[in-house]
């Protein structure tokens, strides 16, 4: 019998150059698209027969600033126990000049697409690089998968990532004149500013940020001969 063509051997095969990596792992299929191969890689995923990826589920931001980066020490262990919270500067509360460097991948900001092909039952999960971190552009695929149209507009509200073709790229979750992209890993945890209703002026006022930054990122737990049953 014939040995059968994976869904990685099959995207090998067609795209070559186009796809920058392949991969399985947990049951799972995933490939990396060149940026200047993007629309036409997803236009034959879609109408090619051997594919036939006719549904975008999902299509989201991915922010690779700090990436790899832990908050907490779990190398070493003093009197108080492992997991010690870390200078408190994580992604968020640093100071821009000192915001930690992103060498883990060839660029800081990417879409991820969530793909499904009912008719031949398979997922795949597509990730492309945006060329520029300083100014994070990919063109819209609206006019393959209708439904990018609100992902879209959601990865550039949170992350700041621009859909070149984008019928009507605005934001779509944060309120009228919010500065920044709040899924930023460099966005303040805190915010930037605090909205209230003021009774005296009868409005809404905006003013300076009056929590401090802490640590959320849970502690991990790990098996210590401590705890162990005598």
């Amino acid at each position: 019998m014939a040995e059968i063509e994976t869904l990685a051997q099959k995207l090998k095969a067609r795209f070559a150059d186009k796809v920058l990596r392949v991969s399985e792992a947990y049951g799972e299929t995933a490939c990396d698209i060149a940026p200047e191969h993007y629309v036409a890689v997803c236009r034959v995923l879609r109408d090619d027969e051997s594919f036939h990826f006719e549904q975008l589920l999902d299509l989201c931001g991915v922010d690779y600033l700090s990436f790899g980066d832990a908050e907490w020490d779990t190398t070493q262990y003093s009197s108080e126990g492992y997991s010690r919270g870390v200078e408190s500067e994580g992604a968020g509360r640093f100071n821009w000049s000192d915001r930690p460097e992103n060498d883990a991948a060839p660029n800081r900001f990417a879409a991820v697409l969530q793909l499904l092909s009912i008719k031949r039952n398979h997922r795949l999960r597509v990730r492309i690089f945006c060329s520029d971190p300083g100014f994070p552009l990919l063109p819209s695929i609206v006019d393959i998968w209708n439904s990018a149209n609100w992902y879209e507009r959601e990865a550039f509200d949170l992350f700041g990532i621009l859909f070149e073709g984008h019928p009507d790229l605005r934001r779509l979750l944060t309120d009228y004149g919010f500065v920044g992209h709040p899924f930023r890993k460099d966005f303040p945890l805190i915010g930037n500013v605090e909205v209230r209703f003021d009774p005296i002026k009868g409005r809404v006022v905006y003013e300076p940020v009056s929590i401090e930054p802490r640590v959320l990122v849970p502690r991990v737990v790990r098996s210590d001969s401590r705890h162990l049953p005598g």
